[in-house]
């Protein structure tokens, strides 16, 4: 149900090859159109070049040559025949049609919009080109004038028009009208997939229809995060950037551990430049490194980063992830950590290793380690992708490189750890993990694991409690987009938007893809809800790594912050969406739907981990940015609501308190959180539990349900300030 980057063209390019053969009586030209109307597209395609050869300038054999390649999916070789057509002959309405789907298909809208127009100027059928004129300024967010173009198509009696006019009206919020309009284009796929998305719509929930505004202040780190590009488009360049949130001395102000990269193919980090770096908070809204005495600059090219207290000691530990090196720092307590990813058993080559999160998958109080990990990579084998020479070199999808399973590593609560990957059944399923995120969808207890894989389908692997894991995302819904596809997913996270008491999915993905948004409906499946939440039109033009589901203006309901910026450093030179994005805050108007804002500043934005690094009750932010310093947005929203900040330190649980559940009731409602460290893209976020209470000035009740099993009740608290809960012993 959004803009898809491609049209179904086969079955209409077949419709117009008889009326183009008509037209000519080339030899060549026959037996293409022949192989063509067989399916034979490769050789169509041999013969119509050499049916060019012949004659440079026979439009219809340039039509039909890049409608071969167009039937192939090979977008990029069909441009050229259809452009050279469309310029040579413009009257030939099939070849400025055509080019404009492929231009579609290759994300170049402009260019798509202007071949419809040219071929509007000679349309023998209008109607089916407003409709992809329609589209195409959709895409570019021209909503107005697409919404003219599709009533105009439907008025040229364009039947396809029906259908995405029909999802146009659903994506922007008018289900009423999207419903009677795909009825009348009897569209059953498409009208039960609406009533479907409407029907698991949540309740409005003390509903605020304009939710306060939110303002963040920018202020950069003294760092750079470097990739190491030296312009030979290895695929590590564009994914580093992994960010911590912790407080490493316990003085109650978070902390900040950034990864960096190294020199490539060769991963030297012996440049200091390439450090990885921890700034310590100094409780004045400034920032001191403490890199070089803490000991922890890294080694390797580092992708992401988890902190959690591993050993129970009191003090928050770091595990680093990266290109065949992962690192776990033990924190000692005095301020330095030590390198033990070897005595712990975490050491070897493990290849490209992603996210990382910790998480008490059998809670038995010691806290256990998730890894992702990419794709199997190697410098010496890396392919050129992109325009040949003279043209331009880009960063290769995914496609080209081999999954990898997963990791998951059991605490065995002695400062080491076993690989319980294949017998826990994580190892069963290879995938293109990166982005991370826990959550007990079922309610049963046991902390349930998503993992983000890269144009392939999402993992979701639910905890059966007795060590192992159950793959369920394809029948929980959660694998594949609403249109059935497998995006480019690559941030998480895992709780609960609505406020109904059941966690909830969001993820992040490439521009044209949006932002999926998948409600819980009753422990077993999810709903996308990504249109119906007006994030699917908010967030088209983006491609999005890290996320967090927060409440940023203490209205009592979590508002989506992403940190967007495109995978590819030259997407202007293909496509119509830029490189350089800003980041995104949708918030949260109470009712189940979002209202869309962009932050100042454009930039190739990666990591992003939350705190109240002030703690001034208002939840900020600190990103990453691909070779400029990252940036700490400082929330100084005026007229927030009241708020609470819960700090839960485990007895009988891991001392972190990570995957103890929140509920809370005030006089405004019912809200619930989770204590986790793993949220969005290669980072890990501050562990304190924070709640935006609105205009309530007491919390009436507060329950935790701990990883031990143990349930605590706590009533009448008040508002804005931090509380230190303590498990019953």
């Amino acid at each position: 149900m959004r803009v898809t980057a491609r049209f179904a063209i086969t079955t209409l390019l077949l419709l117009v090859a008889g009326w183009i053969a008509a037209q000519s009586s080339k030899t060549a030209l026959e037996e293409g159109v022949e192989r063509f109307q067989r399916r034979d597209f490769p050789g169509a395609v041999q013969a119509f070049l050499k049916a060019i050869e012949e004659h440079p300038s026979d439009t219809r054999a340039l039509t039909y040559l890049g409608m071969s390649y167009a039937a192939q999916e090979d977008y990029k070789s069909a441009i050229d025949p259809l452009r050279r057509a469309c310029k040579l002959r413009p009257a030939e309405e099939n070849a400025c049609y055509f080019l404009g789907r492929t231009c579609f298909s290759l994300n170049r809208f402009e260019e798509a919009a202007g071949a419809f127009q040219a071929a509007l100027r000679n349309a023998g059928r209008p109607g089916r080109t407003q409709n992809g004129m329609a589209l195409a300024l959709e895409a570019l967010g021209k909503d107005a004038e697409a919404e003219r173009s599709y009533q105009e198509a439907i008025r040229l009696k364009e039947q396809r028009a029906l259908i995405d006019y029909g999802m146009f009206l659903y994506k922007h919020g008018r289900g009423t009208e999207s419903i009677e309009m795909l009825r009348r284009a009897n569209a059953h796929p498409e009208l039960d997939r609406v009533t479907a998305a409407l029907s698991h719509a949540p309740a409005a929930n003390l509903a605020v229809s304009a939710p306060s505004p939110v303002r963040f202040e920018a202020r950069a780190l003294p760092m750079v995060l470097k990739n190491g590009a030296m312009g030979t488009k290895y695929l590590p360049e564009t994914m580093t950037g992994g960010v911590a949130a912790f407080d490493y001395n316990n003085d109650g102000w978070p902390d900040i551990y950034v990864v960096n990269g190294a020199a490539l193919p060769s991963g030297n980090k012996t440049d200091p430049s390439f450090w990885n770096r921890l700034f310590r908070n100094n409780g004045d809204g400034t920032f001191t490194d403490v890199t070089e005495t803490a000991g922890v600059a890294g080694r390797g090219y580092s992708m992401g980063v988890a902190a959690g207290d591993f050993d129970n000691d009191g003090f928050v530990d770091l595990f680093v992830t990266g290109l065949d090196y992962n690192i776990l720092y033990r924190n000692k307590g005095d301020g330095t950590f030590e390198d033990v990813t070897d005595r712990a058993g975490l050491g070897g080559n493990h290849g490209w290793s992603m996210s990382a999160g910790w998480f008490d998958y059998n809670n038995d109080g010691q806290l256990d380690l998730f890894v992702t990990r990419y794709v199997a990579w190697n410098p010496a084998t890396e392919i050129y992708c992109g325009e040949p020479k003279p043209g331009y070199r880009m960063y290769c999808h995914p496609k080209y490189y081999q999954p990898l399973p997963n990791l998951l590593y059991r605490n065995l609560g002695d400062g080491t750890f076993r690989d319980v990957s294949r017998e826990s059944g994580i190892a069963a399923h290879a995938g293109k993990g990166l982005g991370l995120a826990f959550g007990d969808y079922d309610g049963d207890g046991y902390l349930d694991v998503f993992v983000a894989n890269d144009a392939v389908p999402n993992f979701l692997f639910r905890n059966n409690g007795h060590g192992a894991f159950e793959e369920r995302a394809v029948e929980a819904g959660v694998a594949y987009n609403d249109d059935g596809k497998a995006i480019s997913s690559m941030g998480v996270d895992f709780r609960d938007y609505d406020n109904d008491g059941r966690e909830d999915i969001v993820v992040t993905a490439l521009s044209n893809e949006t932002y999926p948004l998948y409600r819980n409906l009753d422990g077993r499946a999810f709903a996308d809800m990504t249109y119906h939440s007006r994030m699917g039109p908010a967030s088209l033009p983006w491609s999005g790594w890290s996320v967090g589901l927060f409440d940023f203006n203490n209205d009592g309901f979590k508002d989506v912050f992403v940190a967007n910026g495109h995978v590819m450093d030259n997407a202007e030179l293909n496509s119509s969406r830029q490189s350089r994005q800003p980041n995104s805050v949708f918030l949260s108007r109470g009712d189940g739907t979002f209202q869309g804002l962009e932050l100042p500043g454009e930039a190739f934005h990666r990591g992003a981990a939350f705190a109240d690094f002030d703690r001034d009750g208002r939840v900020d932010i600190v990103v990453t940015r691909l070779n400029e310093a990252p940036l700490i947005l400082w929330n100084t929203s005026a007229g927030t609501g009241h708020w609470i900040a819960l700090c839960l330190r485990g007895t009988r649980s891991n001392r972190d308190a990570i995957g103890a559940r929140v509920h809370l009731v005030t006089d405004r409602g019912e809200q619930w959180n989770r204590v986790t460290t793993a949220v969005g893209y290669a980072s890990s976020s501050d562990r304190t539990v924070h709640f935006g209470l609105g205009s309530a000035e007491r919390v009436k009740r507060l329950e935790i349900e701990w990883p031990s099993g143990t349930k605590q009740l706590l009533e009448n608290l008040p508002a804005d300030r931090y509380v230190s809960i303590e498990e019953p012993r």
